[in-house]
């Protein structure tokens, strides 16, 4: 491939000049002004060759579309992480496939770009190199790096705060466990990476930027604690919620009702919850208690905001188990313990 062609081309070590003997067979002095002077033309060429090295990565990237063709094109959300492939490259740039030696040689000496292998995408058999491209702050963060180090922490990147499982990095980064594991402790190392476990697969680890915080489908949310479901906290949330309800309403059944907003705002005064609780997930505790027929909604505010009161406790009749057993039981007048009867002719039925 012409780049990497260019690539060790640009950093084969000069040859060595063979040391001239004299003839007499003696030891060959240089004069000190010699060797000054030598000193002071090599390091004259050195800086004039830095110089010109600088100029030319300078020339490349300034004013020149060829170049920015090539960061838009990289920059593409479909080709953050794995990269894109060299036939896609070729495909794209056509005939001027070739100019993209120089741009691609300044790109990687400033550590704005990464090169992997990979499945082919013409040919499943076959593996092809892979161009990925990193913003300026990420080649800060990640100098030093070899190619596949930084490969695999674009990997990770694009997982976002949901993380990726440890199987998926290497197939997408076709490298193999022993050298997976070793990138995975230099970049935890340098804090760029941390392991996460998620609450539906504990044994899994995945991994994630470090400074990213788990979505809630991972670490379970505020319900979930060391990766177990808290019964306790929710059983003292919803208490409390029931509490409130019923005070602010003066009883069971009764009042005008409050909303979700009331609610919250009682939980943050009185601060029964170890974590802050969003309206979705206090809202949440009030479904449960809905489906348990301890809470009901009563009417809309103004705003369209839902109003509920405490429901009331189910009563029991005073007839015993075996009185269903009877063949006119669907016929009787059956009486609550709160003195609501039905009379015979009003359907009853019994489970």
């Amino acid at each position: 491939m012409l780049s990497c062609l260019s690539l060790v081309i640009n950093n084969m070590p000069p040859k060595k000049r063979p040391i001239a003997v004299p003839s007499n067979g003696g030891v060959a002095k240089r004069k000190r002004t010699t060797a000054t002077a030598s000193g002071a033309t090599k390091s004259a060429a050195s800086t004039k060759s830095k110089k010109s090295t600088s100029a030319v990565s300078t020339s490349i990237s300034k004013n020149n579309p060829l170049y920015d063709e090539f960061i838009s094109l990289l920059s593409k959300p479909q080709y953050k992480g794995r990269g894109i492939a060299n036939s896609s490259l070729k495909s794209h740039f056509d005939t001027r496939y070739a100019q993209l030696v120089p741009i691609i040689n300044e790109l990687t000496r400033a550590s704005r770009l990464t090169m992997s292998k990979g499945t082919s995408l013409t040919n499943p058999d076959e593996t092809e190199v892979y161009f990925s491209l990193l913003t300026a702050e990420e080649a800060t963060k990640l100098q030093g790096l070899d190619a596949q180090s930084k490969m695999v922490y674009q990997v990770i990147e694009t997982s976002g705060n949901k993380g990726i499982w440890t199987v998926d990095i290497r197939v997408q980064t076709n490298i193999q466990q022993t050298a997976l594991t070793k990138i995975f402790k230099q970049l935890e190392t340098r804090r760029l990476i941390k392991p996460i476990k998620a609450v539906t697969a504990k044994t899994k680890k995945l991994y994630m930027l470090y400074d990213l915080t788990p979505a809630k489908e991972i670490t379970g949310g505020p319900w979930y604690s060391d990766f177990e479901f808290d019964h306790e906290f929710i059983a003292e949330l919803r208490n409390f919620i029931l509490m409130c309800i019923k005070r602010m309403n003066g009883g069971y059944g009764v009042g005008n009702g409050v909303t979700l907003k009331q609610i919250v705002n009682k939980m943050i005064q009185a601060n029964v919850s170890r974590v802050q609780l969003s309206l979705e997930e206090v809202q949440q505790l009030l479904q449960t208690l809905a489906l348990d027929y301890l809470v009901e909604q009563r009417g809309v505010t103004e705003n369209g905001e839902a109003l509920f009161v405490a429901a009331k406790p189910i009563t029991t009749c005073d007839f015993g188990w075996w009185d269903v057993l009877s063949p006119d039981f669907h016929f009787r007048a059956m009486r609550f313990e709160d003195d609501v009867c039905l009379s015979a002719h009003e359907p009853h039925h019994h489970s």
